[in-house]
């Protein structure tokens, strides 16, 4: 009697701890689908945010987004085409380490060797993006670029931020300093892996600025666009490493784009999803940069964002367009004989600049302004491009540094004389050569006729006034008053 009620107790209480472990698991379940349902939420009433491009006369209207943030840039041009938020301060995530990738592929060989350190490996949570490398093991700055890129790994970037920079806080100097000079004014980070912390942030438009260098670089291009990671081990690691991207843009994913360059995923609670990604079709490459989107929705964005603007948008060369900068058209500029020899134009247009304006407009639609203030190297002035008040490209106006070669003097040789045998072509020798700066012959003429015509109206000035004009009657009373009788004495 004792044992069954023993029995019965134990499975009361068994029974208890299920009926406790059920509600709590349903308690957690139903609390992660509320937060899911709050995300989507307000991701829905974020389509109700403002698109700033669509307040622009005749810009094509964008697609309304879920994206707290996010931009659509022509990397060449710099043309904004879609503006949604894009210099509010908002988490990176992962994103990040498009500026660190860039960083360490300039600083580092391919080859090196990168040792992880205690602080790299165990400097994260254990729940956040890695590749299970342990302290003391190496790869090459190579592989850590792809496990960075294709798997996110976060004490990989840590690592090769060390091996880069000396310490995990100098090389966050670096990218802080990279980002100041690529323009960003509202970016500051405090990690080389993106993980959350309240001072490090950066905008969709700051973001876009550093994807431009990024994708201009081969090797990351190709490493932000494989699926898969693959490190087999080594005397240095001795394990196999294999990994998966979580990015639905690749081939072969759900989300697949056709014309995709390369892209680069994020998450953290905070951040929520971000995306930066880059496509090229027709010649116009675009970089778009979503920030704090629900998933899948970052995927579907960028779609949505690429195909808006490669089918409203049309890039056009300055170059070859432009009809009211014909410089090359001036004989002052322009001469095959004149006194500075024969020569290409001084200066001209940069042929491969570029605007971007919608496929409804024409080149001549597009506003210039000619501007010498902060010229870029090598050139004299800029044309900056507008359409209807936005920015939509420019083009240098170039000093051609190959100007104005002329021959003083030399040996010439005449070919109807002969100094050796007959059946031997008289060798040519070395033409002596003076080259004149045409640009500083030009400043100086200007500046000696400046002083020609100042001296000359000096003079006209000195002879006009009259230095014999009789003085006033009172003038000359007071001074035979003064002087009086003593006028002839001399002291």
């Amino acid at each position: 009697m004792v044992l069954k009620m023993k029995h019965v107790k134990f499975s009361i209480r068994l029974l208890s701890g299920g009926i406790a472990f059920l509600l709590g698991a349903s308690s957690v379940f139903s609390m992660t689908v509320k937060a899911a349902n709050e995300f989507e939420e307000a991701a829905e009433l974020r389509k109700e945010l403002p698109i700033d491009t669509n307040s622009i006369d005749n810009w094509p209207k964008g697609p309304a987004i879920g994206a707290e943030a996010a931009i659509l840039m022509e990397a060449d041009s710099g043309t904004i085409l879609y503006a949604k938020n894009i210099h509010e301060k908002l988490y990176p995530a992962s994103t990040t380490k498009i500026m660190t990738t860039q960083i360490a592929v300039e600083m580092a060989n391919l080859g090196d060797s990168v040792s992880f350190s205690k602080e790299a490996v165990f400097g994260i949570p254990r729940n956040s993006s890695n590749i299970a490398i342990d302290v003391g093991e190496q790869i090459t700055v190579d592989q850590c670029l792809q496990a960075i890129l294709i798997a996110s790994a976060n004490e990989v970037a840590n690592a090769l931020a060390e091996h880069c920079g000396g310490s995990i806080e100098g090389f966050v100097d670096m990218m802080n300093k990279r980002a100041e000079e690529l323009g960003c004014k509202d970016t500051h980070f405090v990690t080389p892996n993106g993980l959350h912390d309240e001072q490090h942030y950066t905008t969709a438009y700051d973001m876009a600025l550093m994807a431009v260098p990024f994708f201009a670089n081969e090797l990351l291009c190709k490493y932000s666009s494989m699926s898969k990671l693959h490190i087999p081990a080594t005397s240095t690691q001795p394990d196999d490493i294999v990994a998966w991207s979580k990015n639905d843009l690749y081939p072969g994913r759900k989300y697949a784009y056709e014309y995709l360059v390369g892209s680069k995923t994020g998450f953290t609670d905070d951040a929520r999803q971000t995306l930066v990604s880059c496509a090229e079709k027709d010649g116009m490459r675009l970089i778009c940069v979503i920030l704090k989107e629900e998933s899948p929705c970052q995927f579907t964005d960028t779609v949505d964002l690429f195909n808006y603007g490669f089918g409203n948008f049309q890039k056009i060369n300055i170059y070859e367009n432009e009809e009211r900068y014909k410089i090359s058209d001036d004989s002052f500029f322009f001469s095959n004989n004149d006194i500075f020899g024969s020569s290409a134009a001084m200066i001209g247009l940069d042929t491969d600049s570029s605007i971007v304006i919608p496929k409804t407009a024409s080149f001549n639609d597009a506003v210039s302004t000619l501007s010498y203030d902060n010229p870029e190297p090598g050139t004299v002035a800029t044309l900056n491009y507008t359409y209807n008040g936005n920015y939509v490209g420019k083009a240098g106006i170039l000093l051609n540094e190959e100007t104005a070669d002329y021959k003083f003097g030399g040996e010439m040789n005449d070919p109807s004389v002969q100094t050796g045998p007959a059946i031997e072509a008289p060798q040519e020798e070395p033409e002596q050569i003076v080259f004149l700066n045409v640009k500083v012959i030009i400043i100086a003429v200007v500046a000696v006729a400046f002083f020609a015509i100042l001296l000359l109206f000096v003079i006209a000035v000195i002879r006009s006034y009259n230095f014999d004009n009789p003085r006033s009657p009172k003038r000359r009373r007071r001074r035979r008053k003064r002087y009086g009788k003593h006028k002839n004495l001399h002291f």
